[in-house]
């Protein structure tokens, strides 16, 4: 089996993504930074941090059936573009001394409409680039910088803030867009046309796919509900470490040992063939029941890291997996509409989860909505394997046979 970096489209591919999203992850530190520093009011950091969302979730099935239609190549390009564009303007605002709110807000609602279109070129452009045999390695090397730039990238932000200014964060990651665009300018990515219908058209079919594939619908349910639970571990566990023997040094621990365990859980994911990777991927997600509950039973600091760590291993393990099982099993033509579905429910849980956790911890206690989103977590993710297509999703044809329509990863 070749290598997928062996593969020139593949290995520029892998290039500017990896440089795009180690200045993607310096921005959320440095945005939040900039705009307190420069406005002093949470209420303009929410204003911001909304616009950058908003336009993302409202435009993301648009932004598959766009993917799907044009040469996911194409489109991710043009999206660079426009991201460069706006991240720069933002960074020269910020280093002008005197920045305007409100074209802040601008200039990261256009990013954010922008991203609701790059995000669903991400499986086209692994499966346009890489044989089937190497989809696994190649997922598990995009998750591997992802982790990667988990762990640099605030501390890259840091080391900018303080020396250079958070306008510098910005100007960076607009020269990475730069040079993710020019590499996607001289690389191939195969495509498989759409016929030309309408836009409502191109909607029902991609839903069609979602729909008509259990273990797919089924797993995204799962995969909100975890994107909720972690919402409100992010949002309740700040204070519990604060307040706790631990203090900020623990939560700051915590945080550490999940960037490494998701390093090392995308890590695994190239090594093993799991199966039935559905399955094994879902049952990896159930990992994060495991730190919720902990901290709901105010569990030794020591052990909520340690499970911390071990529930984004399980994490760092399923992306990789998820994402190889559907780019085999997903005709290559409905790619982008189908992973769009993905990334809005996930997108879409994570404000829920952080809305909501604030609410039922004033109404009870921080230990109730913890322990209820642990059950939840655990009972979606384990509760897949009773799903049909979850079980046989890979399953050897002599033990299982395979009924008329159900995929197979190849």
């Amino acid at each position: 089996m070749a290598h997928p970096l062996s593969t020139r489209s593949f290995r520029l591919l892998f290039i500017g993504r990896s440089l795009s999203m180690l200045g993607d992850s310096a921005i959320p530190a440095a945005l939040t930074l900039a705009v307190y520093l420069a406005t002093g009011s949470t209420g303009a950091l929410a204003l911001v941090l909304a616009c950058a969302m908003v336009p993302k979730l409202l435009l993301l099935p648009l932004g598959g059936v766009v993917g799907d239609r044009f040469n996911a190549r194409t489109v991710a390009l043009t999206t660079d573009l426009v991201r460069c564009a706006t991240q720069l303007f933002v960074g020269a605002e910020l280093l002008s001394g005197a920045p305007a709110l409100w074209q802040i807000a601008l200039a990261e609602a256009l990013g954010g409409a922008a991203g609701a279109f790059a995000m669903p070129t991400a499986a086209p452009l692994i499966r346009g680039t890489v044989e089937e045999s190497g989809l696994l390695r190649a997922n598990s090397l995009m998750a591997v910088v992802a982790g990667g730039a988990r762990i640099g990238g605030p501390a890259l932000a840091g080391v900018l803030v303080l020396t250079a200014g958070p306008g510098w964060a910005f100007v960076l990651d607009g020269a990475t867009f730069a040079v993710s665009a020019a590499l996607l300018y001289v690389i191939e990515v195969r495509h498989v046309p759409i016929p030309r219908r309408s836009l409502i058209g191109d909607l029902k079919e991609g839903w069609g796919e979602v729909r008509g594939r259990d273990w797919y619908w089924t797993s995204l349910i799962a995969h909100g509900v975890w994107n909720g639970a972690a919402a409100v571990l992010m949002t309740l566990g700040p204070a519990l470490f604060l307040h706790g023997p631990g203090g900020r040094g623990s939560w700051v621990a915590l945080l550490q040992t999940g960037a490494v365990g998701l390093l090392l859980g995308s890590l695994l994911a190239g090594r093993v063939r799991p199966g039935r990777p559905v399955l094994a991927a879902n049952l990896g997600g159930a990992l994060y029941v495991l730190p919720l509950c902990l901290l709901a039973a105010h569990a030794p600091v020591a052990a909520s890291v340690a499970a911390y760590g071990v529930a984004m291993a399980g994490l760092g393990f399923l992306n990789p997996v998820w994402e190889t099982a559907v780019q085999s099993a997903v005709p290559a033509h409905a790619l982008a509409r189908v992973t769009s579905y993905d990334w809005l429910l996930s997108l879409a849980a994570t404000p829920l989860g952080y809305a909501l956790a604030p609410l039922a911890a004033s109404a009870w206690n921080a230990e109730v909505p913890l322990a209820v989103a642990g059950l939840l977590v655990g009972a979606a993710c384990v509760g897949t394997a009773a799903v049909p297509g979850v079980r046989r999703f890979g399953a050897p044809p002599a033990e299982v046979p395979r009924e008329a329509g159900t995929p197979s990863p190849g």
